[in-house]
């Protein structure tokens, strides 16, 4: 009986030796956004994703193309032009973590943000196209696997 026992001991110590580490399913993720972003040509255009707290006035971060996203910056929009995509569906906050193709440019001009106390860019939106809405993820939180902090502003990773 007690060889028994040794063997199914062994057997079992032998199996998960043998087994291979299965890759974390978010760095796999994170791999693939890697190379989407590195694939992405150049050109006069910007890639934003919405990152929205209900007491904030900023839009979300706003990235050139190719560059990755902790490169990206959180900015105000300028919507004298073009209303942002939750904005002119009249549902404020419903495009959380959306990622957009953008166009526009920097104003150059900087905006307060009076509940976070800081001084961001202003982004003068001059239309969007939605790229998708459940994009890889870019906040540590996200890659956690638990929501951030109300008060809490993430920086993307």
């Amino acid at each position: 009986m007690k060889f028994r026992g040794f063997l199914s001991v062994l057997s079992s110590l032998t199996f998960l030796i043998s087994c291979r580490t299965i890759p974390n399913h978010m760095e796999v993720e994170r791999k693939a956004m890697r190379e989407k972003i590195q694939a992405e040509p150049p050109g006069d255009y910007f890639i934003g994703r919405r990152y929205y707290k209900p007491e904030f006035h900023f839009w979300g971060y706003v990235r050139k193309p190719g560059q990755p996203w902790n490169s990206a910056q959180l900015v105000v929009l300028n919507e004298k032009r073009v209303l942002a995509p939750d904005r002119e569906h009249l549902n404020i906050g419903s495009d959380n973590n959306f990622e957009y193709k953008l166009r526009g440019y920097f104003s150059g001009d900087k905006v307060y943000e009076l509940v976070s106390n800081r001084v961001l860019p202003e982004f003068v939106l001059e239309g969007y196209e939605l790229i998708s809405t459940h994009p890889a993820p870019i906040f540590p939180s996200q890659f956690r696997g638990r929501a951030a902090g109300q008060s809490q502003i993430e920086r993307p990773e």
